[in-house]
């Protein structure tokens, strides 16, 4: 039996990501967000939305650029901490023992200890209410080496154990439960 529910934000389980944002070491910045996702595939964009009282808002909307540092099991610790701290009152790259990494194309720093980090720039944000959304095009992808299949060319992300959050909890994934086009696909005899 279902029962009325209150409006609210129930898609559950989004990624947990570090974005990454600052243009200099002196001002070199991680909030941690699960408001994020792809919105299209080409040209390749997504979007991150962050409160406009958060210290990486300013700086993101400053600078047109944040790097998306996809999170893992092993940087749960510094993914919460990111999230819950203030870059105006900590360095949080110090304060988690991260290292700040320069990208490809962008200012803002990298985060050596995730496994994949993609490079954005900022090419619209709507303001929607208690968050901006920030629009980007993807303009340079940085993959974990040892995560890259040889034979096929395809990132294994599954293998860093990626961090999902759903309603104020971490988790790791669970085990795999088919791939996409299985339901439709013929078997072999």
């Amino acid at each position: 039996m279902k029962v009325p529910f209150k409006p609210g934000t129930l898609i559950y389980p989004l990624p947990a990501i570090m974005v990454s944002c600052g243009n200099s070491p002196e001002n070199y910045n991680i909030i941690t967000v699960a408001w994020t996702g792809t919105i299209c595939s080409d040209p390749a964009m997504c979007y991150v939305s962050i409160r406009k009282e958060r210290h990486s808002h300013d700086l993101i909307k400053e600078t047109g650029e944040f790097v998306i540092n996809i999170t893992t099991e092993a940087l749960a610790k510094a993914t919460d901490w990111c999230g819950v701290r203030s870059g105006r009152d900590y360095n949080k790259f110090k304060e988690m023992h991260l290292t700040p990494q320069q990208g490809q194309v962008v200012k803002a720093p990298l985060i050596a200890e995730s496994p994949l980090n993609i490079e954005c720039k900022v090419v619209e944000i709507k303001e929607l209410g208690s968050h901006d959304m920030f629009i980007a095009e993807v303009v340079a992808v940085n993959a974990e080496e040892k995560l890259i299949d040889k034979s096929t060319g395809a990132f294994q992300l599954n293998h860093a154990k990626p961090l999902a959050y759903s309603h104020g909890k971490y988790y790791g994934l669970g085990e795999k439960l088919g791939s996409f086009g299985f339901s439709v696909a013929k078997r072999k005899k």
